[in-house]
């Protein structure tokens, strides 16, 4: 399978259906943050940490990539689905922060070993269309985030906060779909045991340039993007917006995001990764500030913008990660998840900081303007 060049239609939407079904229940925690935080009453920075909670399990990313080289563990793809769904459909009955803490967290251990080798697995099945490839990938994830805020939000209007834990049962039979059909796609067995591997230093030598220019440009959009997922119920909840039309602005900016990363994936497979990602860098600034001063139903069009560049670059870095030659391609983007999952986890804290101290549109504005930064790094970088 290695070596066969032709884009494996089939496979590809099933393993893009398996993020989907697993990224629908870890989005869960954005759209009722308003209301844990009510609950619970907590500041911003606690409820920033929330995100970091869920995303902390990711420093265990290139470990889970050294054994996703080794081991099958398309298993770990086929179950994720349903820890995370009992997980986070059980968010609402927490009764303290910290049992909300232990949940995300077991929640982060699901998703770090779906999303380690999940990507490898498309890069599998995609031939020589990696980048077409990671656009389907990242379009189920992104897709999933637009629907997660409206069924968690149609459960809480259902079942009120406390009733989500119904949502578990579609959870188990995702994995039970999946066992059916990704149970025959294999990762691991695509390397001969026999064949010598490069030493694990080799691996990391090789992939440094390209990992020191995408971490740069993940810090200079970090802030931004932070802003624009995990705090936008709050900050337009904070201008006046009820709970319903918070959760329908992030599953807009969602969806918008599932067209930028299905598309620029595929474009950048033709014009390069670097003009792609140039595109981006230019235009969400831009788009940012006409947000911060839009009014009424003038939001709408510019979120959807808004989300569809702002999202875009994440399928080319994939791509870009996934294109590097070398024998441990489940550590190397166990390394670039691990790094972008820190990074932005980061970032969501920082505003949660500064929302406390400044509020969250001077937050918004900085973001804004810390994410031309990208110009530059992308200028330096080889397409």
């Amino acid at each position: 399978m290695s070596n066969n060049k032709e884009f494996q239609s089939i496979n590809a939407i099933t393993i893009s259906v398996a993020h989907l079904l697993h990224d629908i229940y870890s989005s869960f925690l954005t759209p009722i943050l308003p209301l844990l935080i009510e609950k619970l009453s907590i500041s911003y920075s606690l409820a920033s940490f929330l995100t970091v909670a869920q995303r902390l399990p990711s420093l265990l990313n290139p470990l889970v990539g050294l054994i996703a080289d080794r081991i099958s563990v398309r298993y770990f793809i086929i179950f994720a689905p349903s820890v995370t769904a009992i997980s986070m459909s059980l968010l609402g009955l927490a009764p303290n922060y910290y049992l909300l803490v232990c949940l995300l967290l077991v929640m982060g251990v699901s998703a770090t070993v779906f999303h380690v080798p999940a990507p490898v697995m498309m890069r599998r099945v995609s031939g020589n269309r990696v980048g077409l490839g990671m656009s389907l990938f990242m379009f189920a994830g992104e897709g999933a985030r637009t629907i997660g805020p409206l069924l968690i939000l149609g459960a809480v209007s259902l079942w009120g906060l406390e009733g989500t834990y119904r949502l578990i049962p579609l959870g188990l039979a995702c994995s039970l779909i999946l066992f059916v059909r990704i149970r025959k796609i294999k990762i691991s067995d695509e390397f001969s045991r026999d064949a010598p591997r490069e030493e694990l230093k080799e691996t990391i030598r090789h992939a440094l340039p390209t990992f020191k220019t995408l971490t740069a440009f993940i810090l200079s959009r970090s802030l931004m993007r932070g802003a624009l997922t995990t705090f936008l119920p709050i900050y337009l909840i904070e201008r006046g917006a009820s709970l319903w039309m918070a959760g329908v602005s992030l599953s807009l900016v969602q969806f918008a995001g599932a067209a930028g990363t299905i598309l620029s994936g595929t474009i950048s497979d033709k014009i390069g990764r670097r003009k792609a990602l140039m595109i981006t860098a230019i235009i969400s600034p831009a788009l940012m500030g006409l947000f911060m001063i839009a009014e009424g139903i003038f939001i709408f069009p510019i979120l959807l913008l808004m989300g569809f560049f702002l999202l875009a670059p994440m399928p080319v870095m994939l791509a870009t990660v996934n294109e590097l030659k070398n024998q441990r391609p489940a550590f190397v983007n166990g390394m670039y998840m691990m790094l972008s999952f820190f990074i932005n986890s980061i970032a969501i804290m920082a505003i949660g900081l500064l929302g406390d101290s400044i509020g969250l549109k001077p937050t918004y504005e900085i973001a804004a303007i810390l994410s031309l930064t990208a110009i530059p790094v992308i200028i330096k970088m080889r397409d």
